[in-house]
């Protein structure tokens, strides 16, 4: 295959003068811009307007607008509907869509199309069949009577308000569309402030759902840095947040929540996610299962594995392989299709990685693979595997978000288990064996939101998804979303 060329409406698109979407129109705004760069050359390819009071309160009087007026009205099959409708504008626009992202993120383009958009649409498809399925439920209370009088009682579920989505920049589709997702099928009104690194295919999917019928107001999208993120959610007329991210900016996030007015908060704080695999996997089958958990896209994703534990009888034939493996990945321009690995998304996460890699030389640990950058432009790493010296060594205590697994030696199950639980994050992690039931009894021993046995990093909307410990608050998808995004309200007659 060959490097791919842009659309010409891609290129139209890259080549507008961006700002933010409210009111169901594109709005230029007047703050000051926001270059948007390509990390696979290191050069702009647009510019986006930083959200201003005034954007903010525009955008926050749409919202409220629409939750009180036309989106209140619309029945809960409609608002199924309209996701629906939306799902399959994104399939025909994939390309399109796929080509932004690649161009802002340096996702390589096959992940575009797979994980980003593919996905984004069945996780639109499941919110619209969840739309029709908020149910309260009828209670007998147990109150006396003393004239005869007798006591029924119900509960409803009821759309919080104005949901702000803050969408971090390593999936800015998939993640934006499961935070508005869960918002328009519960009846609630969204506003995504997407990563001012990778802006516009939220900005281009605003324009395809007003095509798609949802009315101005609903989906709205403000541009800017940190600053439009803190004003959205300490906005009196905003009810809740869900946010991913770090686990810092995370903590920050809920704080402010809770102190501007109790506002609601899901946070999804990723962490550094433990991969441990039994001595029964044979170094073929770890590496294929390493690969997967720790370097789909770069490793820039929060569910990603970045701690792996390997028997002290397998683990040196492992690493040889692995390092094999990494040095077979083909790095290269992200819209090639042919490209296994592509950029760090961005020149300041590119910079942390370095810094990573000097850190692991001046501590003595093994550099098995990799552990440099490469003199070419745009903001390109190896992938790299480093063997830590011993359990409190940073790199393996430390989040990186990016290429770098660190590996450490148990001896036991018992050592494996305690490894797997010596952190204060618990978002993901997975197991690999080929005994189901010592995977199922140690299952309920490891601290995470979500437990894979032997695989990791994929997600599906019916399976809800979020971390414990310092991992985040709240779960999205799966049917556990709707209490997030519902107020519930409980109604006693007497009769």
């Amino acid at each position: 295959m060959a490097t791919i060329s842009l659309l010409p409406q891609v290129q139209a698109f890259l080549a507008r003068q961006h700002g933010h979407y409210i009111d169901g129109a594109a709005v230029a705004g007047a703050g000051q811009r926001i270059v948007v760069v390509n990390p696979a050359t290191g050069t702009p390819i647009a510019s986006i307007a930083d959200a201003t009071d005034a954007d903010v309160d525009a955008a926050v009087a749409s919202s409220l607008k629409a939750f009180h007026g036309d989106w209140a009205r619309t029945p809960p099959a409609e608002r199924g509907n309209v996701l629906l409708r939306l799902a399959d504008l994104l399939l025909k626009h994939r390309e399109e869509l796929a080509q932004i992202e690649t161009s802002q993120s340096g996702k390589t383009i096959q992940i575009s199309r797979a994980f980003e958009v593919d996905q984004a649409v069945g996780f639109l498809r499941y919110y619209a069949g969840a739309a029709t399925r908020i149910n309260g439920e009828t209670i007998s209370p147990s109150l006396p009577s003393f004239n005869g009088e007798r006591y029924s009682a119900f509960t409803r579920r009821e759309p919080v308000g104005i949901v702000v989505g803050i969408v971090p920049w390593n999936f800015s589709i998939l993640i934006a569309a499961w935070k508005f997702g869960s918002a328009l099928a519960t009846g609630c009104t969204s506003i995504i402030k997407p990563s001012q690194f990778t802006p516009l295919t939220l900005l281009r999917i605003a324009e395809l759902a007003t095509e798609a019928g949802v009315p101005p107001g609903v989906l709205n999208v403000v541009s800017g840095g940190g600053n439009a993120g803190r004003q959205l959610i300490a906005h009196d007329g905003t009810a809740k947040v869900s946010f991913t991210g770090s686990v810092p900016t995370g903590i920050a996030v809920g704080r402010s929540a809770l102190e501007a007015k109790l506002t609601r908060a899901t946070l999804e704080l990723g962490g550094k996610n433990s991969v441990g695999f039994l001595k029964d996997v044979d170094a073929d089958k770890a590496v294929a299962g390493i690969l997967e958990a720790g370097f789909i896209h770069q490793g820039q994703v929060c569910a990603a594995g970045e701690r792996f534990f390997l028997h002290r009888s397998r683990i040196d034939e492992t690493l040889e392989k692995l390092s094999k493996a990494l040095a077979d990945l083909r790095i290269g321009d992200p819209l090639d299709e042919d490209t296994q690995f592509g950029p760090l998304s961005n020149k300041a996460h590119f910079d942390k990685i370095n810094q990573f890699f000097a850190q692991a030389r001046s501590e003595g640990n093994t550099i098995v693979y990799g552990g440099q950058a490469l003199e070419r432009p745009g903001y390109f790493v190896t992938p790299t595997a480093i063997r830590v010296n011993n359990a409190q060594a940073r790199l393996l205590n430390e989040e990186t978000f990016g290429p770098i697994g660190t590996f450490l030696a148990y001896d036991d199950e018992e050592e494996l288990l305690s490894l797997f639980n010596d952190t204060p994050y618990g978002l993901t992690a997975s197991l690999w064996t080929n005994d189901l039931a010592k995977a199922l009894n140690f299952v309920p021993r490891i601290e995470a939101g979500t437990v894979w046995v032997n695989m990791h990093t994929l997600l599906d909307p019916a399976v809800p998804f979020g971390g414990v410990k310092e991992s985040g608050i709240g779960r999205e998808f799966g049917s556990a979303f709707i209490e997030d995004y519902t107020e519930l309200k409980s109604i006693i007659i007497r009769h």
